[in-house]
């Protein structure tokens, strides 16, 4: 595949929320959310638009990657850290490395600009060929105090995060609610809902 990766623009906006509701449709749960939380993170202070990245095939936009700045906090203070996600790529151009590429490019990115940790929820078996390890290594929790396996944290320093402990807190945009998707939902054509096993909601 013939692919390039270049900064979003505003004008790619509806085209890649529309990518992501179609990348994480019916996946956790009946429809999805994702693109109206894509929508809100861009709103977002936290949001980091020099890490918003889109991977191309030709003119077409076929895959999405962002990040917003987290906190990770504990009685002592607390530290900035990214926040990767939604990572989207076309349903027909999954499994094609466009995920890959656009990860491995921003976590670059993300070392230089001098970010020392990138937290995520996500599917071990996939981040952990990224570097991604369990969150508690670094003695990092969710922001109610629980250790999962999704919850994953990679060491952009490579230091170990020794000033870094405590819970993690990601940015309120990362929260939607079910008013606010349905009349987001109205600007996209009509998808049917189903109700699949393994979804998690």
């Amino acid at each position: 595949m013939n692919i390039t990766i270049r900064n979003e623009t505003e004008d790619d906006y509806f085209e890649t929320e529309n990518l992501t509701r179609e990348a994480f449709w019916d996946l956790y749960q009946p429809g999805c959310d994702e693109h109206l939380i894509l929508h809100q993170l861009r709103q977002s202070d936290a949001f980091v638009p020099e890490l918003d990245l889109v991977a191309c095939e030709g003119e077409r936009i076929i895959g999405n990657i962002v990040y917003t700045r987290a906190k990770v906090k504990n009685g002592g203070g607390e530290k900035e850290v990214l926040c990767m996600g939604p990572l989207s790529v076309l349903p027909e151009h999954q499994k094609k490395s466009v995920g890959s590429f656009l990860l491995r490019t921003t976590i670059s990115k993300a070392r230089a600009m001098g970010f020392p940790a990138v937290v995520i929820f996500g599917d071990p078996e996939y981040y952990h060929r990224f570097g991604f390890v369990n969150a508690e290594k670094y003695g990092i929790q969710t922001s109610e105090g629980k250790n999962l396996e999704p919850f994953m944290v990679l060491d952009l320093a490579g230091n170990g995060l020794p000033d870094i402990k405590g819970r993690f807190f990601d940015d309120e945009a990362f929260r939607s609610k079910p008013e606010d998707l349905e009349k987001f939902e109205l600007q996209f054509p009509p998808k049917e809902k189903h109700v699949l096993e393994g979804q998690l909601r």
